[in-house]
């Protein structure tokens, strides 16, 4: 009778455990700038949502090279709760055409704690 009681405690943690997690959803994970001059910024704001139930912590959020900066809240975001990652890609200097580029977002959102985001367009 013990071993059953010990069992069924040990699963509803598990099942309780495995329930309390942090998700995360982005309104979009593609930004195309459309044609722009290399002398312009260009700026990108992706929104995105805690759907889990628990804080959702952004641990580092980093841009694939030197040209594209990235700025964001480091404070947990409750459950239901929004935040945002703003990005501004800087030309100058680089050669004109088709430019892609990505930002790795490293989270403990479960099932997701890696997502990639890109921005792209076409510099003259």
């Amino acid at each position: 009778m013990k071993k059953i009681l010990i069992i069924a405690i040990a699963l509803m943690t598990s099942v309780t455990y495995t329930s309390a997690q942090a998700k995360i959803k982005f309104d979009k994970t593609t930004h195309n700038f459309g044609k722009f001059e290399e002398s312009e910024k260009q700026h990108a704001t992706f929104t995105f949502t805690n759907t889990g139930n628990q804080p959702l912590v952004i641990n580092q959020v980093m841009a694939s090279c030197g040209c594209t900066n990235v700025k964001y809240e480091k404070k947990p975001v409750a459950p239901g709760q929004s935040g945002k990652i703003e990005v501004t890609y800087d030309g100058e200097g680089k050669f004109p055409g088709y430019v892609k580029k990505n930002i790795t977002v490293r989270s403990n959102a479960d099932g997701a704690e890696t997502v990639r985001l890109y921005i792209e367009g076409e510099m003259d």
